[in-house]
């Protein structure tokens, strides 16, 4: 286990067991009707404990990013340069994340982008890239 492993708990396991899955969840509030990330066990906007997961659509637009050439933390260090990234996902909340597959002259403010997963030890995190053909 390093630095940068989820914590997975009896409350995230059904975000990462879809993420093995290739899906992208959200936390959607019943009482507001508000869609959150990052899962809580409580909606930000009203504090309602009633919300629920809800599966993403995985489309979203590049909001803003950063080419990171130098990170001394383990695994990071091995992937330089890579794009760290916030992206505004089609349903609303903004996500931190990385952005693959997109040279980097090519990165702009609004581009469409989809969610991808990798494979991080024994988990499966949610990246975005290209949006798929078709």
């Amino acid at each position: 286990m390093t630095a940068a492993d989820p914590d997975i708990d009896t409350f995230t396991r059904p975000y990462w067991d879809a993420a093995a899955e290739g899906h992208l969840l959200l936390r959607r509030c019943a009482a507001c009707d508000r869609v959150h990330h990052y899962p809580r066990e409580f909606c930000p906007y009203c504090w309602s404990e009633d919300v629920t997961w809800e599966r993403a659509s995985g489309r979203a637009t590049l909001y803003t990013w950063s080419v990171v050439h130098r990170n001394d933390l383990p695994p990071f260090g091995e992937r330089v340069p890579y794009v760290a990234a916030v992206v505004d996902l089609a349903e609303g909340p903004r996500m931190m994340t990385e952005v693959v597959d997109v040279p980097e002259g090519d990165l702009r403010i609004g581009m469409e982008l989809e969610v991808a997963f990798r494979s991080e030890g024994e988990v499966e995190v949610p990246v975005f890239g290209p949006p798929s053909e078709g």
